[in-house]
């Protein structure tokens, strides 16, 4: 069985070494005529997988996703092909929720913000958007939460008790994060959901975060809006056109990223490891193998916190795990020499809260650092 990986898929040959024989790709550059004798094929959201990928493939059984997105497959050809298909959903949410977490983080100690006093408006309530508000309420953090889709079946879904707000009270908020997939027709279009008459009506001191899919802000629209003076402070993570963006916005923006949100080693494997179990379903075969097997230990281990919980220490505690300004730096020295992809594909290990065990004193008593991520030792 010839399987086909994207080389960005970590412990790619740990999972799947003995299924079969594997090659691995790089995901913007594959071809029809590479993955012609393809049984199995896993790729990430650069790789459109699509009718004049497989055109010349006539063995593929399996397709599969290691992303929580799904708009770069055409599911429906595969269908018509007989082609099995799974995605990730989830797999890296936790890491791009962490991301937004660095992000505020950040810009609070930069412009003195009391972060606990902000309120912030998630735009999208699958996996990501939920993922965020566990962690803001972990905080004592208010939000918002729009999404017409999940409002509509609320109805036939007991489970969900959230109250979703509208569209326009969400883009009210002090912070708007955007967690939405793209999508271009229908009744709730994404594909500039912030287009030049939204972007206009924000206000000078909010806070823009996108970390889901470029085209859901008009960059150009953006862009013009910030070239006027406007105060907005934006955090871009993801961009119109990638890998060839507007170079020309990232002078105007607080933070600026390679689409690496989601990019925690444990994001990352996590899809790895749900596109193995499905593998295993599929070909009616034990699931042996499992993430814990593999992930290394992280570099900080245990803290022990020893007084009370507040900003400067979970400013000291979430950058120690993941400083934003690190990926933001080399982002802005390393664009235009060596280019968007490049960044991706050499991109440093990350970790998550949760590969750090943290400790309190009888002085501290505090449990937000374990409901924000933290292991309890």
């Amino acid at each position: 069985m010839n399987i086909f990986y994207d080389e960005n898929m970590p412990f790619a040959q740990e999972f799947f070494g003995d299924l079969g024989q594997l090659h691995a790709f790089v995901g913007r550059e594959l071809t029809a005529q590479q993955v012609k004798s393809a049984d199995v094929l896993f790729v990430r959201s650069i790789t459109k997988v699509n009718q004049a990928l497989l055109a010349s493939n006539s063995t593929c059984q399996f397709v599969g996703t290691a992303t929580i997105g799904v708009d770069h497959i055409d599911q429906t050809y595969l269908s018509k092909r007989g082609i099995t298909f799974t995605a990730a959903p989830g797999c890296n949410a936790i890491s791009v929720a962490e991301y937004v977490i660095s992000a505020l983080v950040v810009l609070a100690e930069r412009y003195l913000i009391d972060l606990f006093s902000l309120t912030v408006g998630i735009v999208g309530g699958g996996n990501t958007g939920t993922r965020l508000s566990e962690k803001l309420s972990a905080l004592g953090i208010k939000y918002l939460i729009c999404d017409p889709l999940l409002a509509a079946k609320q109805k036939n879904n007991t489970k969900d008790q959230r109250y979703y707000s509208s569209l326009d009270d969400v883009l009210a908020c002090d912070v708007i994060s955007l967690h939405v997939p793209i999508v271009e027709s229908g009744a709730q279009p994404t594909f500039h959901l912030l287009n030049e008459k939204r972007l206009k009506q924000l206000h000078e001191k909010q806070i823009l975060i996108n970390a889901c899919r470029g085209e859901v802000i008009d960059n150009k629209a953006l862009l013009a809006l910030k070239k006027q003076g406007h105060g907005l402070k934006v955090v871009l993570d993801v961009w119109e056109n990638e890998p060839n963006i507007l170079h020309e916005l990232i002078t105007y923006t607080e933070i600026s990223s390679a689409h690496i949100a989601g990019y925690s080693l444990e994001g990352k494997a996590r899809g790895t490891e749900m596109l193995y179990q499905a593998l295993c379903q599929q070909l009616n075969i034990p699931i042996e193998k499992h993430l814990s097997d593999f992930l290394p230990p992280s570099s900080i281990t245990e803290v022990e916190i020893n007084q009370p919980f507040e900003q400067i220490l979970l400013n000291q505690l979430v950058k120690m795990v993941y400083d934003v300004r690190r990926d933001d730096g080399i982002f802005r020295e390393t664009i235009l020499s060596h280019g968007f992809d490049h960044i991706r594909k050499t991109y440093p290990a990350r970790r998550e809260f949760s590969a750090v065990k943290v400790s309190m004193t009888n002085q501290a008593k505090s449990d937000v650092p374990h409901r924000l991520g933290f292991l309890k030792k």
